[in-house]
């Protein structure tokens, strides 16, 4: 049914669905306002005195027809005479009221029904039996004023009766709770869509995928939902298999596959506008979902800046890609193999002082050649492209770069200026990866899978190599597992890691760490030689 809504009304119901706790808040809030405003008010009285206009004419029955135009025509008089001080005053002597007659003017009201001789004098006031004695004592005082105006030759042509005297009232005339609920209901949903128009006009926050493709002329390759436990978000693919999150990461992998990453191009790297956007978990679990199709796979941290995976991953960072690019180790000598199946990682080593010129250096590139020459996939993590450079420089090595963006953190004005650095340098733009998006948002789209034990997560100790018994699929973007054994080349027999920080011989494999708040960091160098030993 939602098809057959027009866009235009199915873009503000969207709109509403998203941000639908900004406009219950803001509902409460007016209803609130106007609940306090009612309450607060002084409840008033309103007591009605009816009197009926007669003339003293002949009984003829042009006499009859003359006097009643002449009391329909003086009617309107006697009505604004009601309210002037000639009327008024004695009342106020009468009643003995602390006012004027101009302030009292402002308490009664007068009304004349269409087609009538009759003329309704209301009186108002916070007390009902004074309400009553000042309509009735209004109504008398007119007739009497009338009675003295319209004398002629000691005769009054004209005669007031009272046909129906004030009562005192039983409730008040105001507030009228009941309407002004009806007006507070409409003001709330008024204010309320006021509000989250003008908020969504004014905050350029990327926070769903239209909000990108409309924007940019790039596509959303993949929408990762958001999860309350965030802790364990690297390695969600492992560790929770069948969640929402790692079922979007395969989808990014099969999007990925079919993008021509292969040979040479072999490799994505993976990059954000601004720090703390998820871009290093998005590296690490496509890392994973890749391996875990029977690929081989290398995920190279190259953010020099902030390296975090090898701390993510309990690994360790004495050695890796700063010292392949100086030449102080080949590649296959600091690459550490993970419990997944074919995944490896190149840690960044030691922080150098010049990363930008590394990782845009001749041996970076040569690096790069080798690793899609030896692993099926290769995936890299690097630095924001806002903060420094290094993104920039790198991506002209790479078969494709995948922006992460996260939901409603980044600015449409740093995504623009993001990818601005990338068409400059003419990089190759695979998509968007539109991370931790919050459950019920636009794009949003989840197969829920329920878990019958614990048991069923995979374990963190290290699994003893056995032979894979699931079937691996062939896609167009990764050669088959055949083409992959023929074109790859013979192993040499395992050797001891370069330098005495890399203890770690091929064929041993790192455990995941269960929970990443335990995962070790790296300590010493005899140290962690000594734990691994153990």
């Amino acid at each position: 049914m939602i098809e057959r809504i027009p866009m235009e009304l199915q873009h503000y119901l969207k709109i509403l669905q998203d941000r639908w706790g900004l406009a219950l808040i803001t509902a409460m809030l007016m209803l609130a306002a106007v609940a306090g405003f009612t309450f607060l008010q002084t409840p008033q009285y309103q007591a009605t005195n009816r009197v009926f206009v007669q003339t003293q004419t002949g009984s003829s029955v042009a006499d009859l027809n003359s006097g009643v135009s002449f009391a329909s025509q003086q009617i309107i008089s006697y009505a604004d005479v009601a309210r002037s001080p000639l009327v008024l005053d004695p009342v106020i002597e009468e009643l003995d009221l602390d006012t004027s007659a101009q302030e009292l003017a402002s308490q009664i009201s007068t009304a004349v029904p269409p087609e009538t001789l009759i003329l309704e004098l209301t009186a108002t006031d916070d007390d009902p039996a004074r309400a009553a004695a000042i309509a009735n004592a209004t109504s008398e005082s007119l007739r009497l004023q009338v009675s003295a105006l319209e004398t002629t030759e000691g005769e009054s042509t004209v005669e007031l009766t009272v046909i129906s005297p004030a009562v005192e009232p039983t409730s008040p005339a105001s507030p009228n709770i009941l309407r002004n609920g009806v007006i507070g209901l409409a003001l709330a949903a008024l204010a309320a869509v006021a509000v989250i128009i003008v908020r969504e006009f004014f905050d350029n926050r990327v926070r769903r995928p239209e909000d990108i493709e409309q924007a940019f002329d790039c596509a959303v390759i993949a929408t990762i939902p958001a999860s309350k436990d965030e802790t364990n978000l690297p390695l969600i693919s492992v560790q929770l298999p069948q969640s929402a999150q790692a079922e979007a990461y395969r989808e990014l992998r099969t999007n990925l596959q079919f993008m021509g990453l292969t040979g040479d191009s072999s490799s994505v790297l993976l990059t954000s506008s601004v720090p703390g956007e998820g871009k290093t978990s998005s590296a690490i679990n496509l890392a994973h979902v890749v391996a875990q199709a029977g690929n081989r796979v290398l995920l190279i941290d190259a953010d020099l800046r902030r390296p975090t995976i090898a701390r993510y991953l309990g690994l360790e960072g004495g050695a890796g890609l700063t010292s392949v690019l100086s030449g102080k180790a080949d590649l296959e000598d600091v690459t550490q193999p993970l419990e997944t199946e074919g995944l490896e990682v190149l840690a960044s080593g030691p922080i150098p002082p010049n990363p930008s010129e590394l990782l845009g250096s001749k041996s970076m590139q040569n690096l790069l050649t080798e690793a899609t020459a030896t692993y099926d996939f290769v995936v890299i993590d690097t630095a924001p492209m806002l903060a420094v450079t290094d993104t920039v420089a790198l991506s002209r090595y790479v078969g494709g770069t995948v922006v992460v963006a996260e939901s409603e953190r980044v600015r449409r004005p740093q995504l623009s200026q993001a990818l601005e650095k990338l068409d400059v340098v003419e990089a190759r733009l695979l998509g968007v990866v539109l991370n931790r998006v919050r459950r019920g948002s636009r794009g949003f789209y989840s197969y829920d899978y329920s878990h019958t034990s614990d048991s069923a997560l995979p374990s963190s100790r290290p699994m003893p190599n056995t032979p894979r018994q699931e079937e691996t699929e062939t896609t167009p973007g990764l050669p088959s597992e055949e083409s992959r054994d023929a074109q790859r080349p013979r192993e040499e027999p395992p050797r001891t890691r370069v330098g005495k920080n890399m203890d770690l011989r091929r064929g041993r494999r790192a455990a995941l760490p269960s929970d990443l708040t335990a995962a070790p960091t790296p300590g010493p160098p005899d140290a962690h030689q000594n734990q691994r030993s153990q």
